[in-house]
């Protein structure tokens, strides 16, 4: 595909190419279409240290080297177009870029004949321009999931996020209240998982740059308010035959009732088997700890897991198969690089698959009131110190994902964790000033 060509036909007069630091940050330059058959070829130029990458001032130019099939063309802007970028650097790709690291995932399982395929339910909130309060003082209800009023009065910003991914062909299918105050999840197809994650990424951007038009702060940051449901980013996934397109995931003779192949239960065994080291990648701040793990908020429930188990149509659980053919995996908040996260399960599920982990019977209980019925079950990391220590030490993800990855995004956290301690909170404040 030659972009200018495309520029011309349809009308782009500028191209956002952007990639996604280890961090999830979006970063772009703005090309305008007259340069862009260049940069289609030798990539547009960053300094790596001027952004969440493990670099130094001294490297050489990080090169974003355009994918053209993942063009989209602003629908609230036609003029512009967005395009995810592989980074580059001294003629190899760079180990640690999240796109990169994805693909090389990818081309795991298409080398076996397998399509990885996902869809993702993010959850955000509509604040105030301060960000420190929800916009719609109304939206007052103790349990206000699904809340048609409070829905509606947010009408203009949602219906126009709907009508945007009904333009690029997303087939979204549901938009609702979710279950904090001010919170919203906006759902489209499921599609192999590196659209997935480059749509996920447009998505979070899109997001943010129409509420920003409606005078309001839209944030998926984990746990925005300290008594309200957080923010989750749950996937959806299954394995299907690149020749004859079926599901690898269903059976209907399975004998555990949840309608799952023996192939679905080792990948999910390697996820369960991998959740703590993964935790570090799917809930990536100080403040996702704040989100699962925690006591249950104002609606009655925090919605997140605490244990690394699985079940059936359950929300309780770490893993839920709400359906025949797929699972849910709830670990996830809105911090999650879209890239890493899928680069996380599809490493994880791998491993599962390798070595025919066996994930054990579902658990029917309710995990909120019967915790201790998963005793013996594994539990998630209190904080995010606790997952960067987990995640640096296994070695499944290590030799997936690459010593080099795991070695830059475990150091910068660290650096994260240090500035996070040296901080001083209201809480500190308020319950040591007369020690």
């Amino acid at each position: 595909m030659d972009l200018y060509s495309v520029a011309k036909e349809k009308g782009i007069k500028y191209f956002l190419i952007s990639f996604v630091d280890m961090f999830g940050s979006l970063r772009a330059k703005l090309v305008p279409a007259t340069a862009i058959s260049a940069m289609q070829k030798e990539g547009a130029g960053f300094a790596g240290f001027a952004t969440w990458m493990d670099m130094t001032p001294a490297n050489s130019d990080t090169l974003a080297i355009p994918d053209p099939e993942s063009l989209i063309q602003l629908p609230w802007k036609p003029e512009l177009g967005w395009l995810a970028a592989d980074l580059w650097m001294d003629g190899k790709p760079v180990e640690s870029c999240p796109r990169v690291i994805l693909k090389r995932q990818i081309e795991k399982f298409k080398n076996n004949g397998i399509v990885a395929k996902s869809g993702v339910e993010c959850e955000f909130f509509l604040l105030d321009n301060s960000g420190e309060k929800l916009y719609d003082t109304q939206d007052t209800q103790e349990k206000p999931c699904y809340d048609q009023q409070a829905l509606m009065r947010r009408y203009d910003v949602i219906s126009e996020i709907c009508d945007c991914m009904l333009k690029l062909g997303w087939n979204p299918y549901q938009n609702d209240h979710e279950d904090a105050n001010g919170q919203f999840e906006m759902n489209w197809d499921f599609t192999d998982v590196l659209t997935t994650a480059d749509r996920h990424t447009f998505f979070k951007y899109m997001t943010k740059s129409i509420a920003e038009k409606h005078g309001l702060r839209a944030t998926f940051m984990p746990k925005p308010f300290t008594h309200l449901t957080g923010n989750g980013c749950h996937a959806h996934i299954s394995l299907w035959d690149i020749k004859s397109n079926k599901n690898m995931f269903a059976d209907a003779n399975d004998s555990r009732g949840l309608q799952l192949s023996e192939l679905a239960y080792q990948f999910l065994g390697g996820i369960l088997h991998n959740a703590q080291g993964l935790c570090a990648l799917f809930n990536p701040t100080v403040n996702s700890y704040k989100r699962i793990n925690t006591v249950s908020t104002s609606s009655g429930a925090s919605w997140s897991p605490s244990t690394v188990t699985y079940s059936g149509n359950n929300r309780t659980h770490l893993v839920r198969v709400p359906a025949p053919g797929r699972f849910e995996l709830r670990l996830m908040d809105g911090a999650a690089n879209p890239y890493l996260m899928q680069a996380g399960i599809l490493a994880g599920g791998q491993y599962g698959i390798d070595e025919k982990i066996n994930p054990g019977d579902p658990l029917h209980i309710n995990m909120y009131t019967e915790p201790y019925e998963a005793k013996e079950h594994e539990k998630l990391p209190k904080n995010l110190l606790d997952a960067i220590r987990i995640l640096e030490k296994n070695n499944v993800l290590r030799e997936n994902l690459g010593s080099e990855f795991i070695d830059s995004f475990s150091k910068m956290k660290y650096e994260e964790w240090n500035k996070y301690c040296q901080s001083m909170s209201d809480w500190e404040r308020l319950n040591v000033i007369d020690c």
